[in-house]
């Protein structure tokens, strides 16, 4: 998927595997340094002297980015080859980093959280393109084990390194500086291991900037609107609604753009082919039903039992550890002649369907412990999913289509994560609202008998009756109650409508993709 004119040696040559692993170190570096500050937001925005309106911005600005980074990477290799655009984008990940930790103003400090996103949004990609273009055939579907790495490991590792850095070596800096190693290493790896193609500097004269324009116009707006609406009050806000307005009018747009571009950034056309069309569909939800193994548990347990990321890690590093032994598991299965990849993406969504219908059990006396057979539940889940998911669609492209696919795949993982943030936000907002209300008018109605009886057995009110309290800070406690039994109904709620987006995935799955054979038998046949 490398987009190049150069055809890769016949053969599996160890320099080209080098270069596989730095591109992989290069990408859990640029999401480490994403998923990292986003988990640590509020301790970085107090030692920068950011406030909460200014510190929002940061994972959207980042989101913004990234989405302009994974539309136009693909062309950028292609154009700059994908060596030395590989090494640039290494270069633009550490540059931010290092001046983000001399804490620069506020509007420096958003530039440079931009420059960040686009780096990360052009090395994904990348790390796709060079499983592809290095590995043959035979092992091609552990390929698309390691680029499915980014999509589970990084996100899930980043609140151990937030308890790393905050709790344990209580610096702030580690977090953006505790990635540059790994950026280091992977810039070695790639420049010894992947081959020097030669540039294509005239398509620069054809680039589609006005479809960077719409992508941004339309898929930027939507993730900013998502991202920001609770804190603006949704559609209350002229702000949102005129993003939202944005929105609608630039994907619109990009789509007949890409329809008649003369060197488009992605072929719509490949979008009749079921399987690529089901993949795209498919990662989105996915990825915001991936929510409810990390974000979901980790605001559960910090809302109600003040967990930190020290406290509250294990939970994803469970997931991340697990990863690394499923995702080859997974693709040594599908290699198998016999096995459909649509039954083990079925069976991936039915653990986690199963862990989501468990997770409805959950009260305020949840701690860590018990999310840990539904978290065994996701990781097998997601690596059963994902991995077959690439195989679909992977299988689907030919090699002169490749550029155009790389971006299509990857784009929807970053707007995934503004309609999951949305996702969240929304059930927060109208649910946890409802609760509340209930909560208190609950309360007000059985005020006496709640409040300010006299006891009885272990039941002790707050206050006697004469509304004196019967400890200090007994009306706090009781509010902290409300609060945790509102919370806990949140959550529920979650779960409840990301198994709602698991069922629907599975119907999905039963109407529209089709029989596919392992990529050393399908491109064989095809052939």
């Amino acid at each position: 998927m490398s987009g190049t004119t150069s055809t890769p040696k016949p053969g599996l040559r160890i320099p080209p595997l080098v270069g596989l692993l730095g591109m992989l170190f290069l990408v859990l570096a640029v999401e480490l340094n994403d998923q990292v500050l986003n988990t640590s937001l509020w301790d970085v925005a107090g030692a920068l002297g950011l406030s909460h309106d200014e510190a929002v911005w940061l994972p959207s600005l980042y989101l913004v980015a990234e989405i302009v980074g994974m539309a136009t990477a693909p062309t950028m290799a292609a154009i700059f080859t994908l060596r030395r655009f590989a090494l640039s984008v290494a270069a633009l990940a550490t540059l931010p980093t290092l001046l983000m930790t001399t804490g620069p103003g506020v509007s420096a400090l958003f530039f440079l959280r931009l420059v960040q996103g686009l780096a990360g949004g052009w090395s994904i990609p990348l790390l796709m393109m060079t499983a592809l273009r290095v590995l043959p055939p035979p092992i091609r579907l552990y390929g698309l084990a390691v680029y499915a790495c980014s999509a589970t490991i990084a996100p899930n590792l980043a609140t151990s390194l937030a308890a790393l850095w905050t709790d344990r070596l209580q610096d702030w800096h580690f977090i953006f500086l505790g990635v540059i190693p790994f950026v280091t290493i992977a810039a070695v790896l790639i420049w010894f291991g992947l081959d020097q193609d030669p540039p294509r500097y005239p398509m620069l004269r054809q680039f589609d900037w006005p479809g960077v324009i719409f992508v941004l116009m339309g898929f930027g707006s939507l993730v900013v609107a998502l991202e920001q609406a609770n804190r603006l009050d949704w559609l209350n806000s002229p702000t949102i609604c005129l993003l939202f307005l944005c929105s609608a009018i630039g994907i619109p747009a990009l789509v007949l753009r890409e329809l008649h571009a003369p060197q488009p950034l992605f072929k719509l056309d490949l979008l009749k082919r079921r399987n690529f069309a089901y993949a795209l569909i498919a990662l989105v939800l996915v990825l915001i039903i991936a929510l409810g193994s990390g974000p979901v548990p980790i605001s559960f347990l910090t809302q109600i039992h003040g967990y930190r990321p020290a406290q509250a890690h294990v939970l994803t590093l469970f997931v991340a550890a697990t990863q690394l032994l499923l995702l080859p598991l997974t693709a040594f299965i599908l290699d198998f002649e016999r096995v459909d990849a649509r039954w083990i993406s079925a069976c991936g969504m039915g653990l986690i369907l199963v862990a989501l219908i468990c997770g409805t059990n959950i009260g305020p006396e949840w701690m860590r412990g018990n999310f840990m057979m539904l978290q065994a539940l996701y990781s097998v889940g997601m690596a059963f999913i994902v991995v077959p998911l690439l195989m679909l669609a992977t299988n689907e492209v030919k090699q002169p289509e490749a550029m155009y696919a790389s971006g299509m795949i990857n784009m929807p993982r970053a707007v995934a994560g503004g309609l999951g943030n949305g996702v969240l936000d929304a059930v927060e907002r109208w649910r946890g609202a409802l609760h509340h209300g209930r909560l208190l008018d609950t309360l007000g109605h059985t005020r006496y008998r709640a409040v300010q009886a006299q006891p009885v057995g272990a039941y002790s009110p707050a206050l006697f009756p004469d509304g004196a309290p019967r400890e200090p800070h007994a009306l706090q406690a009781l509010n902290e109650t409300i609060e945790a039994q509102a919370t806990t109904l949140v959550t529920l709620d979650t779960f409840c409508v990301l198994a709602g987006l698991v069922v629907l995935l599975l119907l999905i799955l039963a109407l529209y993709p089709v029989r596919s054979y392992p990529p050393r038998i399908h491109l064989t046949r095809k052939a």
